[in-house]
């Protein structure tokens, strides 16, 4: 018999929960959402757990991000189990950020998308040496979810409006930097051991912490602050390609592959998840548009073109900013459907 795609087991002190798909870079599927849950509800009704950690199985990192082509297969068959899935995993993410007890999140590797909701909102965030944080979602022809405007949209400065518009790909020290981890630990082994002894979460990590370095990305805020303040992404394309940095001409070039709806409703998104009281009204944001963008058409051709026939050539609806007006955005918000579950918390 398989092993389950999460392995939950208490270990002393220690909740453990595993994303266990690795030959999938463990994306996260509904499944797997549920099972997360659970064990979530589990640790906290067991008193003798003082703290949860989760981390990924395999040697590539904890999380690639979700099931994007089950996304793809419910729309081709007309279900809505994809809007079923998006609303549990927001609850869960909601969930995370809310626990009573320490939830400590080994962001080792890979940790992108649906990886960044299942540990960036926890309450003690490590990076290693190795990892590698992204939401690039813009990418695909989708949107930031998982709490991810909440979370680039309460970055210093406009880093994290950088960071999603130009799928930038944050070592450790700009992950910390960026507000989406807490400290590097590459002792992973002793951190481990010690929550399995009930010592204090933050505590134990502060101990077996390194320095990470200086974060190019806080550093870069020089010119990404005044590019990323343009009212529109034309504005910031056109003041990134005017900057002399080489670094604000790459992220021009990234800006203009990524698909311009996308980009514009998560442009939108960001700047106005810094105004909104809390986490779960971001993350209702983030469901209206999340179940628009699965049922456009850049949601299947961006996946065709990045992750399937990895051609790199999108052919986006539309195709340029400009293009973008109001009419296609009332066509886009129109695609959702009566019949999708509500997302209620608590």
């Amino acid at each position: 018999m398989s092993e389950p795609p999460v392995l939950v087991r208490r270990e002393g002190a220690l909740g453990r929960l595993t994303l266990n798909k690795p030959r999938a870079l463990n994306a996260i599927d509904h499944e797997m959402v549920r099972l997360l849950a659970a064990a979530l509800d589990e640790f906290e009704r067991d008193d003798a757990v003082t703290s949860v950690a989760v981390d990924g199985a395999g040697d590539r990192g904890l999380c690639a991000g979700g099931d994007v082509r089950f996304l793809l297969d419910d729309l081709a068959t007309g279900g809505h189990h994809g809007a079923a899935l998006l609303a549990d995993e927001y609850r869960l993410d909601a969930r995370i950020a809310a626990y009573p007890k320490p939830y400590v999140a080994f962001m080792d590797g890979v940790v992108m998308g649906g990886g960044v909701g299942v540990s960036a909102h926890g309450s003690v965030r490590v990076v290693t040496e190795r990892s590698v944080v992204a939401m690039p979602e813009v990418t695909i022809g989708y949107v930031p979810d998982v709490g991810g405007t909440w979370l680039l949209g309460h970055a210093p400065g406009e880093t994290g409006l950088h960071a999603a518009l130009t799928a930038a790909r944050l070592g450790p020290a700009d992950a910390i930097a960026c507000g989406l981890a807490d400290l590097q630990v590459d002792d992973l082994r002793a951190l481990l051991d010690a929550l399995r002894d009930g010592a204090s979460a933050m505590a134990a990590a502060e101990d077996l912490a390194v320095d990470p370095g200086p974060s190019a990305l806080y550093a870069a805020r020089e010119w990404i602050d005044p590019c990323y303040e343009a009212p529109d992404l034309p504005g910031i394309r056109d003041a990134l390609a005017r900057d002399p940095h080489p670094d604000a001409r790459a992220a021009a070039d990234a800006l203009g592959r990524a698909a311009p709806l996308a980009s514009t409703l998560a442009l939108r998104a960001i700047r106005d998840a810094r105004g909104l009281p809390d986490l779960e009204d971001a993350l209702r944001v983030e469901y209206l548009l999340t179940r628009c963008a699965v049922r456009w058409p850049d949601f299947a051709e961006g996946v065709r073109a990045v992750l399937v026939d990895r051609d790199g050539t999108p052919a986006w609806t539309p195709a340029t900013f400009e293009d973008v007006t109001a009419d296609t955005e009332h066509a886009f918000l129109s695609l959702t459907r009566p019949d999708d579950p509500p997302l209620v918390f608590g």
